[in-house]
């Protein structure tokens, strides 16, 4: 019984190495990852440079911009998989620790959409400086409140391409739409939705006349009310619109939209991103099963799916078709620049 027990006990731990070992070599990308640092008048960031393992000569560089929220460099991990892809084109990535996460001093909270693009031109003016990035094959690719920085960061950047995912258009609409969706997605009835419409208009009125914090707290009809930061942060931001900044973008620019999308509302970010950017520079691609943050729904919709995956094949956690279509885009870039310069023999 006892030589038993000890067999099993030796099944159990060889089991469990094994699994420990097959996780982390699931978690082992394929680049060379250096954290750095930036001096800057608001205080020092940090974040992460990924680079190809194998290159010759200067790469190209995609700079990340964050959406909302308290964000890392890697975010949590979840850039790693696109890093590799696009360090396997022979294209580093950077990417930043939002300022008061990791290493990044200040307070992200209060920062607006104007602040985060001036900190993204420092993150470029650094990469420019970097002996192996080529300056002229720099890109960003950003993130739903990204929406807001990347077009200003486009009127006085050269970038070389740029990668849009999920952004959304007007702040305030982008807002109704996400609680009217996410409502009737959790089936909410038409009065339910309506009655925390016109909450939100109420606080929108508050934030029009430039209320205080104790005044909002007293008159909100919320039954969750935002903290102090967090309605300082809305307060500076909440006029946030892209739709004039949009005629910014003058090279190639990908949008890459989720039908699925709760959190934007998709059908008027096609409309207003083609009525405002030339058609020979912009590639939208509708991703059918795909939600805000290009997981495919199914996976978005199940904690447990979402976990699983996250550990075993992070690599596929995104909608297959995500990073399918970023290759694709970058592969027309690359034979239009080959063809250009063949033109120019």
């Amino acid at each position: 019984m006892r030589r038993q027990i000890i067999w099993s006990l030796a099944i159990v731990v060889i089991l469990m190495a094994a699994l420990a070992g097959y996780v982390l070599k699931q978690h082992s990308y394929k680049m060379t990852e250096q954290r750095i640092e930036l001096e800057t008048a608001e205080g020092k960031l940090t974040g992460i440079l990924a680079l190809p393992k194998h290159r010759e000569g200067r790469v190209g560089l995609v700079l990340f911009v964050h959406g909302d929220g308290p964000i890392d460099a890697s975010h949590d991990d979840g850039y790693r998989p696109l890093w590799e892809r696009l360090a396997v084109r022979g294209y580093a990535s950077l990417s930043l620790d939002k300022r008061g996460i990791g290493g990044s001093e200040g307070d992200w909270l209060e920062q607006t959409m104007d602040d985060r693009a001036e900190e993204a031109r420092q993150a470029l003016a650094w990469a420019r400086q970097q002996p192996e990035i080529d300056p002229d094959r720099i890109g960003v690719w950003g993130a739903s409140q990204a929406g807001w920085v990347i077009p200003k960061l486009a009127e006085e950047e050269r970038l070389a391409f740029s990668i849009l995912v999920s952004p959304a258009i007007n702040w305030l609409t982008q807002g109704q739409y996400h609680t009217r969706s996410h409502m009737a997605k959790q089936g909410a009835s038409e009065t339910e939705i309506k009655g925390r419409l016109r909450e939100q208009t109420r606080v929108v009125e508050l934030l029009r006349k430039g209320a205080t914090y104790e005044t909002y707290v007293a008159q909100t009809p919320e039954s969750e009310p935002m903290s102090r930061e967090r309605w300082a942060f809305v307060a500076a931001n909440y006029s946030a619109d892209a739709t004039e900044e949009l005629a910014h973008f003058d090279t190639p620019v990908l949008l890459l939209l989720g039908e699925d999308d709760t959190h934007v509302n998709v059908e008027e970010t096609e409309a207003v991103y083609r009525e405002r950017i030339a058609p020979d520079l912009l590639t939208v691609e509708l991703l059918p099963d795909t939600e805000h943050s290009m997981l495919r729904t199914s996976v978005a919709d199940s904690w447990w799916r979402g976990l699983a995956i996250s550990l075993f094949a992070p690599r596929q956690i995104t909608a297959a078709a995500y990073m399918e279509r970023i290759d694709a885009f970058l592969t027309m870039l690359e034979q239009r620049g080959e063809s250009l310069a063949a033109g120019g023999q």
